[in-house]
């Protein structure tokens, strides 16, 4: 695999992290109540819980995007 290939293909991974970041964070935004419910009945958790979760898992799902896949592909875009 070639430096450019892998460019090319951090750059693909991290457009379609993104675009799954912003997907779900629009859906937490837009159905909170009606999926706060459900999953509060599923997990046994208050729903405020469950916003807190939702707001840890953007949260972290964020940095994973940052560290794995938009570092890589700058730093190699440095190096070329």
């Amino acid at each position: 695999m070639t430096l450019e290939l892998l460019t090319i293909f951090l750059g693909w991974t991290a457009l379609i992290n993104i675009a799954v970041l912003l997907f779900s964070t629009v859906m937490v935004l837009a159905f909170r109540e009606r999926i706060s419910k459900i999953h509060a009945k599923l997990f046994g958790l208050d729903q405020a819980d469950v916003g807190r979760a939702y707001f840890q898992y953007l949260a972290q799902y964020k940095i994973a995007i940052l560290v794995f896949n938009i570092a890589p592909y700058l730093a190699l875009r440095i190096m070329a």
